[in-house]
C-alpha cells in the first residue's frame, strides 16, 4: 500500500541527503518529485502546495554533523503533510452518537457519491461495526434509481439482523429517509444509515434530489465514499460533492488494492474533511478507522 508515495518521499530525502542543495539543485530533486506525486494520483494543486513547501525547507540546508540529515527531513516532511493536509477537525463518531442517544433521538448518517465506489457494501460495514459496538441501527434505502440497490441493501440487513425502511421503485427518496427516522425516533433506535443513489456530481437534477434528502431528514453527518483508485477522479468529485451537499467526512474504499495513496491526501487537502474510514475489503469487518499519524508513518517508512 502506498508504494509509489513512499519512494517518491525516499527519492526526495536521499537526493537531499547527499550535500548542501542549491536552488537549481532543489528544483531538479523537486521535478522528479512532482512527477513521481503526480503518478501517486497526488491531485496537481495539492503537489504544488507540498514542495513549495518542502524548497522552502531544504534550500541552503546544513545541519550539524550530530545530525542525521535523512532523518531531520522525515520528520520535516511529517510535520509539512501534517500541517497541509490534517487540517481536518477530527470526528469522533461515537461520541456523537451517544449524545444524541443522550437526547432521546436517533444519530443520522447519510452516505453519498457516486455508482461503483462500494457505497452500499460500506453502509452495510458501518452498521456491522456500530452494531459490535453495541448500537441498535435501521437502514434505509433511499436508492430508488439502481436496478438491484433495494434487494443488495435488504440482503445485507437479513445477514446482518437489522430492520431495512424501503419503498417501490421510482418512489421518493427523501419519503423513504424520512420515513427510516421517523420509525427510529418511535423505536428509540439509536441510529440511522440512510443509502442513496449513486449519480455523477455533474448531474443537476440528481443533486437537487440529494439536496431534498437532506433538508427533509436533517442528518447529522454526511459522508461521502470515494474509491481509491479513482485517484483524481475521486479528487474531483468530492470537490463537487462538498459545494453541493457540504459533506462532514469521507470514506476511501478499495484500499487494500491501492498501492499509490494520492488520494486520501488530496481529498483531505481539498476538502478540508477528515477520512473517518478505510475499506479494506469485502468482508462486513474489513472497514478500518483512518488513522492520519499512521499513514504519514506509513508513506514516511521509506528505505
Amino acid at each position: 500500500m502506498f508504494e509509489k508515495l513512499k519512494k517518491a518521499i525516499s527519492t526526495l530525502t536521499t537526493l537531499a541527503t547527499q550535500k548542501t542543495l542549491s536552488e537549481t539543485e532543489v528544483e531538479k530533486a523537486l521535478w522528479d518529485f512532482e512527477i513521481a506525486l503526480l503518478e501517486s494520483d497526488v491531485a496537481e494543486e495539492v503537489v504544488k502546495a507540498l514542495t513549495s513547501k518542502i524548497k522552502q525547507e531544504v534550500i541552503g540546508l546544513k545541519l550539524s554533523r550530530s545530525t542525521p540529515t535523512h532523518e531531520y527531513l522525515k520528520q520535516r516532511l511529517a510535520s509539512i503533510i501534517k500541517e497541509e493536509f490534517f487540517k481536518a477537525q477530527p470526528i469522533n463518531l461515537l461520541s456523537l452518537i451517544e449524545a444524541k442517544k443522550t437526547q432521546g433521538e436517533p444519530y443520522i448518517i447519510l452516505f453519498l457519491g457516486i455508482n461503483g465506489t462500494g457505497k452500499t457494501t460500506t453502509i452495510a460495514k458501518f452498521a456491522h461495526y456500530l452494531k459490535q459496538k453495541g448500537y441498535s441501527i435501521i437502514l434505509a434505502c433511499a436508492d430508488t434509481h439502481r436496478a438491484g440497490a433495494i434487494e443488495q441493501l435488504t440482503t445485507h440487513a437479513e445477514k446482518l439482523g437489522l430492520k431495512v425502511i424501503t419503498q417501490k421503485y421510482g418512489a421518493d427518496p427523501a419519503a423513504v429517509a424520512k420515513d427510516a427516522v421517523i420509525y427510529a425516533k418511535k423505536h428509540k433506535v439509536d441510529v440511522v444509515l440512510v443509502d442513496t443513489a449513486g449519480r455523477m456530481q455533474t448531474s443537476r437534477n440528481l443533486m437537487d434530489e440529494m439536496e431534498k434528502i437532506i433538508r427533509v431528514t436533517k442528518p447529522d453527518l454526511k459522508i461521502f465514499v470515494g474509491d481509491a483508485l479513482a485517484g483524481n477522479d475521486a479528487v474531483s468529485q468530492a470537490k463537487e460533492f462538498q459545494k453541493f451537499t457540504d459533506f462532514d467526512a469521507a470514506v476511501l474504499t478499495k484500499v487494500d488494492a491501492d498501492v499509490k495513496g494520492g488520494a486520501a491526501l488530496s481529498i483531505v487537502y481539498v476538502t478540508s474533511k477528515p477520512i473517518l474510514f478505510l475499506g479494506t475489503g469485502q468482508n462486513y469487518d474489513s472497514l478500518k478507522p483512518f488513522d492520519p499519524n499512521e499513514f504519514i508513518k506509513s508513506i514516511l517508512n521509506a528505505q
